[in-house]
């Protein structure tokens, strides 16, 4: 279960007093130009997603296109899972530094906003999972069916517009601490305009033409962010109202299989609040878990170390004793 440790609670100062400074160019208040620029990243890659279906019906796409969308997909996908949730967030392994900062970067260019306040939002869940308090619980309007819609709407989205931030020198005070992160952090805009670049001019300088930019930058670009950001907003909505629970948990987490892959494993979602500072999320036999394989792979190189693997005496004393949980599962013996 969740406990006071798993986040940070009280607000931390420099050493002579002083506040420690912001780490996103905002302050604690979303401002109306704040909000604009986040309807318009919301709203322009979905409509891409919308397109690209009869896109690839009528025209096709082509394998470099398609290969720009996967790469940097996952390239986003795992610095979200991998950097800003199991290392950031959690401290669920510990890594050298420049393991940390190509996390920083990789997770910057998913663009779903600053680490730190990706962070400290994402600490402040789970201190009040499901409960008053989440930014972004799915019950937050009741257990009604039209309330549940409501707060599936909220949880996958609308929290996001909501004018009041999460404070990050309360939740994450130990980032803000660290010069190169609270400069990444702050660098948000650049690297999202470095993932937005890369894949057009990649694709531009492949084919030689201006067209190859346009494609790559429709699917490498638009498209590929649409999806990441739906598939990691489905976490905090899907994932929080449905599926199996076998493992003991103060909310509603729930596992959604179908969301494994294209979640780089974070969908495994119910062991994650019964364990939040295990470095595998995907602990029974045949859970797909990609950023524990990686995480496995960088213990290997060196470039991780101290990673919180869990045992199966751990696994077995979270596990639930009804419901989803009275039929025992095979616990893997490797990352999955």
């Amino acid at each position: 279960m969740t406990t006071r440790s798993d986040v940070i609670g009280d607000a931390r100062k420099a050493a002579d007093g002083t506040p420690l400074p912001s780490a996103t160019l905002g302050g604690e208040q979303k401002r109306s130009l704040e909000q604009i620029t986040l309807l318009l990243f919301i709203t322009v890659p979905f409509l891409a997603l919308v397109a690209a279906v009869p896109l690839a019906w009528g025209w096709g796409v082509s394998w470099l296109d398609l290969a720009l969308l996967v790469f940097f997909y996952f390239l986003g996908c795992h610095g979200i899972t991998i950097g800003f949730h199991r290392h950031f967030t959690h401290g669920s392994f510990k890594a050298k530094r420049p393991l940390k900062i190509a996390l920083a970067i990789a997770g910057s260019m998913a663009v779903e906003g600053p680490l730190v306040r990706w962070v400290a939002d994402h600490r402040k869940h789970h201190r009040f999972s499901d409960a008053e308090g989440d930014p972004h619980s799915p019950w937050r309007y009741g257990e009604t069916i039209p309330a549940l819609v409501k707060g599936l709407w909220w949880a996958h989205v609308g929290w996001m517009f909501d004018e009041e931030q999460t404070p990050q020198e309360k939740y994450a005070p130990d980032l803000i601490k660290d010069g190169a992160i609270r400069r990444i952090s702050r660098q948000f805009v650049l690297w999202t305009a470095v993932s937005l670049l890369l894949p057009p001019l990649i694709g531009g300088l492949v084919t030689m033409s201006w067209w190859g930019a346009v494609t790559a930058f429709f699917w490498g670009s638009l498209v590929r962010v649409a999806l990441l950001h739906h598939v990691t907003w489905s976490i905090n909505s899907i994932c929080h109202a449905v599926g199996k629970r076998p493992f003991k948990s103060r909310d509603r987490s729930g596992n959604v299989w179908w969301l494994a892959i294209l979640s780089c494993g974070e969908s495994w979602h119910n062991l994650h609040h019964a364990d939040p500072t295990s470095a595998r999320h995907g602990v029974e036999r045949g859970q797909l878990d990609s950023s524990a394989r990686l995480i496995r792979w960088f213990e290997r190189f060196g470039w991780a170390y101290d990673v919180r693997w869990p045992s199966r005496s751990r696994i077995d004393s979270r596990r639930s004793t009804d419901g989803d949980g009275s039929r025992r599962g095979k616990v893997s013996a490797d990352a999955a």
